[in-house]
């Protein structure tokens, strides 16, 4: 059975969604959970470290794996091994020691890592092997990738944003484990829907060689490290310091702090979404280069240090933390989307898999820096509204790295040139 580009495409990305929606209910439910157990937001954050230490490995080896051996079998590994993190955490009992549920949560949540970027690593470098060659319209073709790119990326993140919602719908309605278990069958039906991929998707010619992880590119490298302050700054309000926060501050049930975050991750998505249509409604009619990159990250330093004055000024919290998060919501959804962009504009079709690894390796190291920082900053602010502070002053000044990083960032090449 021969599947069109589109039909590949289709698939790719309902696998893609369907792990969307058990990674981001199991970080609900993994935060809830625990923190009504009486885990310290530290605690809670160190449950999250393996899953960001090993999303960081899988990306760096992933895109190897995928360049060598085809992006069939990384999206396929991805799937099984959240099956698997999910399954090993239906037995987990709130009378166990808490060293062992730290220890064994950590575990399992090492494996939802390594699967949630092996998952991603393969769903987003196969928009560049599938996309439409259109070798008389250079604008053509750039427009079509930066499309498929947005929709791949918003439509994740908006039901991300549907995950943290049904992870706190989940969690009240059925408990930690029976939700854990109907996830990983929901998975399951998913997984089988890839078993028609062809095996040649994003497999190289030449067998790459393991000098080849690291990217060659200066516009790789550049984009890379912005990527790993800009996820940084979310992260360090967003994982742990603000579900805390919003439980501690405003009272705010389990199922009304997921739904209140998996609106705001919805939202999140469509932005990203619609990024190429709202870029032309502003009049950008060409596809963004590295001054939209600066632009938006220098316009984001901004909104974390103003929630932060709000919140020190005593501004209502419920007004400065809705408004302040739709702000950055919307600023920083332009910003992913352009980068995700980006990252597939500078590479070439043939390494893709080898260049999008190394980068959303960096992206997975902002994202375990950002968590760390997320629990023992809040730790450290004493109160809620003082840790809340801090990690939005921390936010900026990444944000800020972000934007300095990308400076150097090269000129975009031709898309004939980068095939």
């Amino acid at each position: 059975m021969t599947l069109s580009p589109l039909q590949q495409y289709g698939i790719v990305t309902a696998n893609y969604w369907a792990f969307t929606l058990t990674d981001g209910a199991l970080r609900m439910l993994v935060v809830f959970h625990f923190h009504e157990l009486g885990y310290s937001t530290l605690e809670i954050a160190f449950l999250f470290l393996f899953y960001e230490f090993f999303g960081v490995v899988t990306n760096l080896y992933g895109g190897w794996i995928g360049a060598r051996y085809g992006l069939r079998l990384t999206l396929w590994v991805g799937t099984l091994l959240q099956i698997l993190a999910l399954l090993m955490l239906v037995p987990v009992a709130a009378g166990w020691p808490k060293l062992l549920s730290v220890a064994y949560v950590m575990v399992a949540q090492a494996i939802s890592g390594i699967a949630k970027d092996l998952n991603k690593m393969s769903a987003k470098s196969a928009i560049k092997t599938v996309v439409p060659e259109t070798p008389h319209d250079e604008q053509k073709g750039q427009k079509q990738l930066f499309k498929w790119v947005a929709i791949l990326t918003g439509s994740k993140n908006a039901l991300k944003g549907v995950g943290f919602f049904l992870g706190g719908v989940l969690l009240t309605a059925f408990g930690f484990n029976t939700a854990v278990g109907v996830m990983a069958a929901g998975l399951g039906l998913a997984f089988v829907m890839t078993l028609v991929l062809p095996g040649e998707i994003g497999r190289m010619k030449q067998k790459p060689s393991f000098n080849t992880l690291f990217s060659k590119s200066a516009g790789i490298n550049i984009l890379s490290l912005a990527r790993f302050f800009l996820f940084g700054a979310r992260d360090v309000w967003f994982v742990v310091a603000l579900p805390v926060f919003l439980e501690a501050s405003l009272g705010w049930t389990f199922w009304e702090i997921g739904g209140f975050l998996g609106l705001w991750v919805i939202g999140y998505g469509l932005v990203q979404g619609g990024a190429p249509a709202l870029r032309r409604l502003w009049g950008q009619t060409t596809t963004p280069g590295v001054g939209a990159v600066q632009f938006w990250s220098a316009l984001l330093t901004a909104i974390p240090a103003l929630i932060a004055v709000a919140l020190w000024r005593e501004v209502d919290v419920t007004t400065a933390i809705t408004a302040g998060l739709t702000a950055f919501g919307v600023v920083f959804a332009m910003n992913s989307s352009i980068h995700s962009y980006m990252v597939l504009a500078y590479t070439d079709s043939e390494s893709v898999s080898l260049n999008v690894g190394f980068y959303y390796m960096a992206n997975a190291a902002g994202r375990l820096i950002g968590t760390l920082l997320s629990g023992a900053v809040f730790m450290l602010g004493r109160t809620p509204s003082g840790g809340m502070q801090a990690c939005l002053w921390v936010s900026s000044l990444l944000v800020l790295l972000s934007w300095l990083s990308s400076l150097r960032l090269p000129p975009v090449p031709r898309l004939s040139e980068a095939r």
